[in-house]
């Protein structure tokens, strides 16, 4: 029943921006850590973002801080990513993902939204 669905992946060149989306059903969206992952072509799934159910502490990981940005909103069940200055290393398929809050587990996933940034 539980239902994560990522929108707004696509083909952009280097420099440009993309924001996605991801609209959750069937859970407490406030009760969620949420956040987002990409995995590339023969590379290990990485986190990229993540987002408290609090929507006050947030966390990116070098590779993209000062670039991404994670947030939230509870009325919409939906968590945005909103990716600037895209490298292309940032092809990738990106997904969403939920925490249950205390769980310290993602155990909800989006079957992701392809990320293609050409130089």
């Amino acid at each position: 029943q539980v239902q994560l669905v990522e929108s707004g992946g696509g083909l952009v060149q280097a420099g440009g921006s993309l924001r996605l989306s991801c609209a959750a059903s069937g859970l407490t969206f406030s009760n969620n850590d949420m956040g987002w992952f990409r995995q590339a072509p023969g590379k290990e799934r990485e986190s990229v973002a993540a987002i408290r159910w609090t929507g006050i502490t947030t966390y990116y990981p070098d590779s993209v801080k000062g670039r991404f940005t994670i947030s939230r909103d509870n009325a919409k069940n939906t968590v945005y990513l909103q990716m600037n200055s895209l490298k292309p290393e940032d092809t990738a398929v990106y997904y969403c993902a939920g925490s249950p809050r205390g769980s310290g587990r993602y155990i909800y996933w989006g079957q992701g939204t392809q990320v293609t940034v050409s130089s």
